[in-house]
């Protein structure tokens, strides 16, 4: 009994001091992690960051700080942490090499939140695919379609190649072509335009829409007609606009060319 008192009190003599220290470096430590990811938190929010990258760098910056704590509790108690942070390397290049493709997608996701090419609610067209944003996440961007299809986008594919963004600014041109024939006359086919276009209270006065002779085709004079309008009236004027001209054109004796000329949107 006596031999495991003698042993216990080596124990506490040799260990004692090393345990408290250690123990003060976890409570001291972790108090310097949470008061630093508190700090980050708000540098980040007053800057406006996406509360997504928000929360996972403020996560990932306290895990960090809290492995160097745990690592300097370790040491502190005798153990050597060489071959422990060489394992934890070997193992962090394993799962990056692994991982490759996902942080990848994480770096881009990063990017996206930070850069803001986009936000949620734009119409985008991107990574081969088009919709509106739903969702900006970490590792994929989530759209839905116009027939209400969720389409789920890697981020590393989604900033790979352009990305047009048809919502980001607050007015759009329209731009339709609309075609007759070489017997009507340019001037009236103008004015029926002009009134056209004048009489739609959508349609914005500036910038001043443009109507002009695009071609003379095979077998149809071409007039293109580009009205601007609110971003949120594009679609709305472009198929009222498209039936006006032609009930306007059957109404006062312009002829569309046979077969009808297509009417379509540049996207220039």
């Amino acid at each position: 009994m006596e031999n495991i008192i003698m042993k216990l009190q080596e124990f506490g003599t040799l260990y004692g001091l090393k345990i408290v220290a250690a123990v003060l470096i976890l409570i001291v430590g972790r108090l310097i992690a949470s008061g630093v990811r508190k700090m980050l938190r708000n540098i980040l929010q007053r800057n406006k960051v996406d509360e997504t990258l928000v929360g996972f760098v403020t996560g990932l910056g306290y895990v960090v700080l809290m492995a160097f704590v745990i690592i300097a509790a370790i040491n502190k108690l005798g153990i050597q942490t060489t071959s422990f942070i060489a394992i934890l390397g070997a193992a962090g290049l394993a799962i990056a090499l692994a991982l490759q493709g996902s942080l990848a997608n994480f770096a881009a996701g990063v990017l996206m939140l930070i850069f803001k090419p986009f936000k949620v609610g734009d119409f985008i067209e991107g990574g081969g695919v088009s919709g509106v944003v739903e969702e900006i996440g970490i590792f994929t961007t989530e759209l839905k379609s116009p027939d209400n299809k969720k389409i789920i986008v890697p981020n590393a594919k989604m900033t790979g190649d352009n990305i047009i963004n048809y919502t980001a600014k607050d007015c759009r041109r329209v731009d339709i072509v609309a075609g007759v024939s070489y017997g009507d006359d340019l001037d009236k086919v103008r004015n029926v335009l002009e009134n056209i276009l004048s009489s739609d209270d959508r349609i914005l006065k500036d910038p001043a829409p443009t109507i002009g002779v695009l071609e003379l085709a095979n077998s149809s004079v071409n007039f293109v007609v580009r009205p601007w309008v609110k971003t949120a009236d594009y679609w709305d004027v472009f198929f009222a606009t498209q039936e006006s001209i032609k009930k306007r054109f059957d109404a006062e004796g312009i002829s569309i060319p046979f077969p009808q000329q297509d009417v379509h949107l540049y996207k220039d």
